[in-house]
């Protein structure tokens, strides 16, 4: 009897392990000294949601990152995720801050109605001090006929990490296979980002591979977490990922300590899950 009590629970043991390494396609620890203060970090394309807004959640509090960069968030924006306001719900589930930065703001559907919000997301844990919605050269989806121009949908904001401030970007840039406007957002970032000497942290769906030419302004002033990983770091499509298009960036106050992408369907593409460790 006693085997046997011991038998099952080495066998659950062994089922814990394999999820655990399942729940995970890529995942590298990279050399490096261990002190400093550990940080997990995601970026995580929604998709409004993707019909199950509880799933999203559910995914994200199973890797219990610290800081998330949310793209493609709906704020009363349509039927296909009831109007709801998703950067609060999210925030509430989660027991995270949140900060919502649009990217598009039209008029509610009846008079008395909020106006309906899409765009960019922050979620942390730790205090988010202060924050603004900087603007980008954007090719409106809104609009009939859309030439370039200037909108909002780059959210900034200012994180206490444990006495220590840490800059945080996160956006969405432009799906288009012309890389122009992708090319003038970059170079855009990069202005808002300055010279600025402390930590700091880049989120987004770039949609861009990390090869293209417009992206490496922006990699060369900041590292590509994944540098250094074998995996291919595949993103998207979430059910046979394809390309790697999500990215965090850091600056050369953090060392990374492992990068994954997680598996999945909870959106059309997966999130990349970071372990950073910031150097005080």
């Amino acid at each position: 009897m006693i085997a046997n009590s011991i038998l099952t629970i080495r066998l659950l043991i062994l089922r814990v392990a394999l999820v655990l390494l399942g729940a995970s396609t890529g995942c590298a620890h990279l050399p490096g000294k261990q002190d400093g203060l550990p940080l997990r970090v995601m970026t995580y394309n929604i998709r409004s949601g993707n019909g199950d807004l509880a799933r999203v959640a559910e995914t994200i509090r199973g890797f219990a990152p610290d800081v998330v960069g949310l793209q493609e968030v709906d704020v009363h924006w349509a039927d296909r995720s009831a109007f709801a306001d998703q950067a609060r719900a999210l925030g509430g589930m989660l027991n995270m801050e949140v900060r919502f930065a649009p990217i598009y703001t039209l008029p509610g559907t009846d008079s008395g109605k909020p106006a309906r919000q899409f765009g960019v997301a922050l979620l942390s844990k730790y205090p988010i001090v202060k924050w603004k919605n900087d603007t980008l050269t954007r090719l409106s989806t809104q609009a009939q006929n859309p030439v370039p121009g200037p909108a909002p949908g780059l959210l900034e904001a200012t994180i206490d990490i444990s006495g220590t401030p840490v800059r945080v970007f996160n956006t969405h840039l432009d799906y288009r296979s012309d890389p122009t406007v992708r090319k003038q957002q970059v170079l855009e970032m990069l202005a808002h980002i300055g010279d600025k000497p402390g930590p700091t942290l880049v989120f987004g769906d770039m949609n861009a591979t990390p090869e293209a030419t417009e992206l490496q302004p922006l990699v060369q002033r900041l590292r590509d977490a994944w540098q250094g990983v074998a995996a291919s770091g595949f993103t998207y499509p979430a059910e046979k990922p394809t390309k790697r298009i999500d990215y965090v960036l850091t600056s050369n106050h953090f060392r990374v300590r492992a990068a994954s992408v997680a598996i999945t369907e909870a959106s059309d593409h997966l999130p990349v899950l970071v372990d950073l460790l910031l150097d005080r």
